[in-house]
């Protein structure tokens, strides 16, 4: 470990330094340190220095600007129960644990409660939010909420044999290949084609495993049925329960009872063409105020879901439970009832709909001057996609459009040159990734495979959101009332300095020491920019980042370089937007629908964990919809070749993701070359141990089809374009170790 150079006797040692963040883990960062040791002025600097220097020898770590003991946990933690102790006591470890990078996960002792609560029984398998307080001999745990349950079964299609029974292909892809034998009198009359569930018996040493169909859970021949496979495997709940459906029947449109009436606003909702909801709607005009010349008054009204969907009720439990929308390329889970959704929430032109608004007054450098939140009623004045108000704003309108131009289209435009001018001055992380779209059939298979263009008016909408959704955590913080942020960690040192040495082979300099910002990596994006190492650049700085979540505790947004954010705009598809629309009407005394008495901080951090494990659910199985409906795609076309790129490199081979569909797929290592090719984790490479030869993420490279299994979403290749030249991994004499080959 470095030792820091004491400038006064004041300044703590290294060890006393550990010993001060393992008594308060998560508690502390710079500025309490500084205080209980009474440092000024220059031994701040040199306390920075310290920390620094401790971090990067791996003692302890940065996580939501508070500094820890490196592997330690946060107070609220989503693990799986594992084991049981010698006590009986039940053991859980983490979900979510980075092993490479922060060594084995750490076990949470969870002690049966002596007089358990329904939902705090938990039992061996559960997935389960943990509060988590530090103990001597580790962690211990208290059951939250008890989130899911073992599935002691095998999610797989069956396929019916001539002789009677069948056999189930396993949807998940460490089971490729791995078939499952259905005896004839245990198919519970399943159909060739059927999504089914399976007990699987113990394998034989002879032939396949058995088992039997214990659920039938729906034909892979019906409409949605790759989004089916998804549902089923992460337990998403797509069935809304009788009482929530009521609720929602029984549910009559808002009335004007503490609302302005704003009707006469000419707002539009701009939205995807094929957008079925519609929940933020936008004006703006120049500012009268001449004390604010060349600034704009920007308005966003989002609808009032607050209203129909009240604490404790049928639809508010039903909400909470599935934390937010699903969005599969061939239907949508929804969060709420359509009767909500899309039609008493639904901002559609022409009708009166209620509102929570808020009115920016934006200044003539884009930076926000003042702002207030409005409980409304409004009539939107058009439903516009993004390519229909472009093309208006590029002389191109149309019979909805040509009214609304020089009113509507023009200011907001106007308006959002400022808000871009901001944004520019404020260096928000800028990766470039475009984004892939799927396009079905009317039978439900991929037509082809688009890369949208990012439109002005993608972004009009979107520094339109970010600026309200800043007003709400900003109006929320001055009225101390407690709230869900968004929150966006800065990336952990470890995949910094990985980055660092990453970026060292391409003889580019990374800043060592000093605060971490997003301008840091945005410099070495530019400079890569247009060049052959653009997109492996882009593909570490994008897997440095920590990933964004939601927290009752503000440690800000990283990627935006914003200190404060909540979300606010999206109430129909998100429950977090929900509770804080509540928390405002709350603060500002708005009417009914407001947060419930006595909810706090810790509850809402109970919330915040929910429904950050079930936006990561949404995520993987909307991935795995899409690997499924590419790999259907691809099926009949094994033996074809592709160009593409290195996309993942591990030590089972190299991901490739394919320059037309975007479809990964992976090549085995075995089948890389003629040479014995090792993982070179530094350089996210392969490299032959002979010959040198390399292949790095990022890489251009060819590839053949040689396997596609629609039902797992898996494609394997085989390489055919060589690698880069490189030299062979040479032995280190002093460590009996082979070295990394340096390019």
């Amino acid at each position: 470990m470095t030792r820091t150079t004491k400038t006064a006797a004041s300044l703590p040692s290294p060890d006393e330094l550990v010993a001060f963040i393992r008594e308060r883990p998560g508690k502390v960062g710079t500025r309490e340190i500084a205080r209980a040791f009474g440092l000024k002025n220059a031994l701040r600097a040199d306390l920075k220095r310290a920390l620094r220097d401790l971090a990067e020898a791996g003692v302890i770590e940065k996580r939501r600007r508070k500094l820890h003991p490196t592997g330690a946990l946060p107070s609220t933690v989503l693990a799986e129960v594992t084991a049981r102790d010698r006590d009986g006591d039940l053991v859980a470890v983490p979900v979510e644990w980075d092993e490479e990078g922060r060594g084995p996960a750490p076990r949470i002792f969870v002690p049966a409660p002596r007089k358990p609560r329904p939902g705090e029984a938990a039992a061996l398998g559960d997935r389960v939010l943990l509060r988590v307080e530090a103990a001597e001999d580790g962690y211990r745990g208290r059951v939250i909420r008890i989130l899911a349950h073992p599935r002691h079964r095998v999610l797989g299609v069956f396929r019916a044999l001539p002789q009677g029974g069948g056999r189930i292909e396993p949807i998940d892809k460490k089971m490729l290949g791995k078939n499952i034998a259905v005896p004839p009198g245990a198919t519970a009359a399943a159909r060739d084609g059927d999504l089914v569930a399976v007990e699987a018996a113990r394998a034989s040493r002879l032939g396949l495993p058995t088992g039997r169909v214990v659920e039938r859970l729906g034909s892979l021949g019906s409409e949605g049925a790759v989004s089916l496979i998804a549902i089923h495997a992460h337990d998403i709940p797509s069935e809304f329960t009788r009482e929530s459906l009521a609720e929602a029947a029984a549910a009559r449109p808002a009335t004007l009872d503490h609302r302005e009436d704003w009707r006469d606003l000419p707002f539009v909702t701009i939205d995807p063409p094929d957008a079925k909801d519609h929940d933020d709607a936008v004006h703006a005009a120049p500012d009268p105020s001449p004390d604010n010349a060349g600034g704009f008054v920007l308005t966003v009204a989002i609808a009032d879901v607050a209203y129909y969907v009240r604490p404790g009720s049928a639809l508010d439990r039903e909400a909470r439970r599935r934390g937010n929308s699903v969005y599969f390329p061939d239907r949508v889970v929804p969060m709420l009832p359509e009767r909500i959704s899309n039609d008493l929430c639904s901002l559609r032109p022409h009708e009166d709909r209620a509102a929570l608004a808020v009115r920016m007054v934006i200044g003539g450098d884009g930076r926000k001057r003042s702002h207030s939140f409005h409980r409304v009623m409004i009539r939107s004045a058009a439903r516009l996609s993004y390519t229909q108000a472009q093309r208006a704003l590029d002389g191109h309108t149309d019979a909805a459009t040509a009214p609304l131009l020089a009113p509507v289209l023009t200011p907001l435009h106007a308006a959002y040159e400022c808000l871009a001018r901001a944004r520019r001055e404020r260096q928000p992380l800028d990766l470039d990734l475009p984004e892939r779209k799927i396009l079905l059939k009317p039978d439900g298979t991929v037509d082809r495979v688009v890369v949208p263009e990012r439109l002005t008016t993608h972004r009009l909408v979107e520094e339109c959101m970010i600026l309200a959704n800043v007003a709400a955590a900003e109006t929320l913080e001055r009225a101390r009332v407690p709230l869900i942020y968004r929150v966006h960690d800065e990336p952990a040192m470890d995949k910094v300095e990985a980055l660092r040495e990453l970026l060292r082979t391409l003889d580019i300099d990374f800043p060592k020491g000093g605060a971490l910002r997003p301008a840091a990596f945005n410099r070495v994006l530019a400079r890569v920019k247009g060049g052959d190492a653009e997109k492996l650049v882009n593909e570490i700085v994008l897997r440095t980042q920590a990933q964004a979540e939601y927290s009752a505790e503000n440690y800000g947004h990283f990627g935006l370089n914003l200190r404060r954010y909540a979300h606010f705009t999206s109430p129909i598809r998100r429950y977090a937007d929900l509770v804080v629309h509540r928390a405002l009407i709350h603060a500002l005394a708005l009417g009914p629908g407001g947060l419930a008495d006595g909810i706090d901080r810790a509850m809402l951090a109970e919330i915040a964990a929910e429904i950050s494990a079930a936006e990561r659910r949404a995520m993987v199985a909307e991935r795995e919809t899409i690997d499924r409906l590419i790999a259907h795609f691809l099926a009949d076309r094994v033996g074809a070749v592709f160009a593409g790129r290195v996309s993942g490199v591990t030590r089972a081979g190299l991901f490739v993701r394919l320059d037309d569909t975007g479809a990964d797929g992976l090549v085995p290592a075995r089948m890389i070359g003629e040479d014995y090719f090792r993982y070179d984790e530094a350089r996210h490479a392969m490299v032959g141990r002979n010959s040198g030869e390399t292949y790095r993420l990022g890489d251009p490279v060819t590839v053949r089809l040689v396997e596609a299994a629609p039902v797992a979403g898996a494609l394997r290749f085989e390489l055919l374009s060589r690698g880069r030249v490189g030299r062979p991994a040479r032995l280190d004499p002093r460590r009996g170790k082979r070295q990394r080959s340096a390019r």
